[in-house]
């Protein structure tokens, strides 16, 4: 039994039956290659050859060592799978950016004399608001709105009481407690206005709120305190 330089036997006497390599002493298998008219060698025949039918390069076994042409099956062999490189780095999804966050808002308040309010308190008739008079000279005060919270009073020494936001004077409103009210910051960044129990009470925007219950403040509001006292609430 012929056996290829492989070393299989093989049944057939020109082409290993198992890798298809060549038998040596086989005759080459004589294939349709036709030399052209005048390009003869110098013998004057072409050597006879077996040449993939894929690409055309000369066949040294059963697959060709150029496209991997199966001469067997008469197919191409199929490109084995690229498997990742261990040592490659594992290829990941970029980090979402996180969500912007819209810029937290400055609080401010405003201290102002409002004639308007001073009208209204003493048209109301509240206690000695007849000899409550209205200051010729007020300046404007502000206070930035920081920490949780800002109370809103007059400094008592004797009380040990120092409010952020101090309307002691001068000019001296005498209808502001020594803790008139408390503004509070909220988590979502706003503030609200609390009054806990001032004599004279508090207002918002003109109306009376009740004692010990917070209520939401917006950019523009006006707190109104004492006689004449008004504090607009802003933000930017």
């Amino acid at each position: 039994m012929p056996t290829c330089p492989a070393g299989h036997q093989s049944t057939a006497s020109d082409f290993c039956d198992t890798c298809g390599m060549r038998i040596e002493g086989a005759p080459a298998a004589a294939t349709a290659t036709a030399t052209p008219a005048g390009q003869a060698g110098a013998s004057g025949t072409a050597a006879a050859r077996e040449t993939c039918p894929q690409c055309g390069a000369d066949r040294s076994g059963q697959f060709c060592e150029v496209c991997g042409f199966d001469y067997s099956s008469r197919a191409v062999a199929a490109a084995p799978a690229v498997q990742p490189s261990a040592a490659s780095p594992a290829t990941t999804e970029p980090a979402a950016s996180p969500p912007s966050q819209a810029p937290e808002l400055a609080w401010t308040a405003v201290v102002t004399a409002d004639h308007d309010y001073y009208q209204a308190v003493i048209a109301a008739g509240g206690p000695d608001s007849s000899s409550i008079e209205f200051p010729g000279y007020c300046p404007e005060r502000r206070f930035t709105l920081t920490g949780k919270e800002m109370r809103i009073g007059r400094r008592s020494v004797s009380r040990g009481l120092e409010p952020e936001i101090d309307l002691t004077g001068p000019p001296i409103d005498p209808g502001v407690s020594h803790l008139h009210a408390v503004l509070i910051a909220k988590p979502d960044g706003s503030w609200s206005v609390l009054d806990p129990g001032s004599s004279n009470g508090t207002q918002v925007n003109g109306d009376d709120i009740a004692s010990g219950v917070e209520v939401p403040l917006h950019s523009g509001d006006r707190v109104c305190v004492g006689a004449w006292t008004v504090l607009t609430i802003q933000s930017a």
